[in-house]
């Protein structure tokens, strides 16, 4: 704006240097013109819009001008409008800037840390999020923290600390534990049983047999396998979902029942009731069996093998924010480049990627 204001102010100088060698009759007829045109845009335009530089320059040129002068010059403000101008340069010039009263505002970044506790810890008061804020060395009153919250319409703790249905689910899924049955067709249409458990919290699937006469007692020994392959994570599984297939017999049952399992029997014909093993035998089938020929049952243990592998060590899951159930041996580094290695599971039907050292 300074620039500007300088800009136009050397052009009225230079201006008035061009007058001087100019006639009286010349620079009289130029007056009558703009006048005239300054009348013509008056009927035009009747709220002209003016800039800080415009208003200071008009203010200038009038000041040694008297009242009567000013009418009839027919300027597109009034003279106290010119006068108000001119006062406030004066007091734009004389005033001196303030500095701003008040505490410091509060960074954006703890503000966000603020609500996302909140929203996190339902049972945390303004309290409990000042002490955790503290702790991590952000310097701040406890009633920073309450209007905070209050600004951003989150009731106190009491109003807000009844359980999500989310993280009630969240926490049941960690004690339960889905079985099913799923068959493949060989080359030699001969077909084969695959009994499987998948556990709801990781997702992690847990192949148990595979064989083409499946029975009760078959069954029932594959159960006693996996609560021995899971050792003492057996003892959080709470529960576990099964339909109500006849291979699952009362000998299965008592296997888990003896563990202090409850069993859960989904209805007639609801596979959504089951949805999280099915959802793997999908995944299975689209992604391995349905795109390969089985030769037999040895075949089928080793490509399922390599497969659960894949899924339980590599693939993401959007459930678990883009992990694997079994969580990344190493957490990624940061991406320095694109150098990515490239490694063939099952022939090279499944590719996994991995970032260069």
């Amino acid at each position: 704006m300074s620039l500007r204001f300088a800009y136009l102010a050397v052009l009225r100088v230079l201006g008035c240097l061009a007058l001087l060698a100019r006639s009286d009759r010349a620079k009289d007829a130029e007056i009558l013109i703009l006048r005239h045109q300054v009348a013509v845009l008056q009927r035009q335009v009747k709220t002209p819009r003016l800039s800080w530089a415009d208003r200071a320059i008009l203010a200038a040129l009038a000041r040694p001008l008297s009242g009567s002068q000013l009418r009839q010059l027919r300027l597109i403000v009034s003279p106290r409008t010119l006068l108000r101008w001119h006062a406030d340069l004066i007091r734009r010039h004389w005033t001196c800037p303030r500095a701003a009263n008040g505490r410091p505002r509060t960074a954006s970044t703890v503000r966000a840390l603020v609500l996302e506790m909140a929203r996190d810890n339902p049972g945390w008061g303004y309290r409990r999020i000042h002490g955790e804020l503290v702790g991590l060395g952000h310097k701040l009153a406890p009633s920073t923290v309450w209007q905070i919250l209050k600004d951003a319409g989150i009731d106190p703790a009491p109003r807000r600390s009844g359980q999500t249905w989310k993280a009630f689910l969240d926490a049941q899924a960690k004690t339960i534990l889905a079985t099913d049955f799923f068959h493949v067709d060989t080359v030699f249409l001969r077909r084969l049983y695959v009994l499987f458990f998948i556990e709801h919290g990781t997702r992690r699937v847990h192949l148990a047999g595979i064989t083409a006469h499946p029975t009760g007692e078959w069954a029932a020994q594959q159960a006693r396998n996996l609560l021995m392959d899971l050792g003492d994570r057996a003892d959080g599984v709470k529960f576990l979902i099964r339909d109500r297939d006849a291979k699952f017999t009362a000998a299965f049952d008592a296997v888990f029942a003896a563990a202090g399992v409850r069993i859960i029997k989904t209805p007639v014909r609801a596979p959504r009731a089951n949805a999280i093993a099915e959802r793997w035998v999908g995944s299975a089938r689209r992604e391995c069996t349905d795109r390969m020929l089985i030769a037999g049952e040895r075949h089928l243990r080793l490509v399922l093998g390599e497969y659960a592998d894949h899924y339980n060590a590599h693939r993401p899951h959007r459930s678990l924010r883009q992990e694997p159930p079994a969580g990344r041996a190493d957490p990624p580094a940061e991406v320095t480049g694109i150098r990515v290695l490239r490694r063939d599971r099952l022939g090279g039907l499944i590719h996994e990627y991995a970032q260069v050292a």
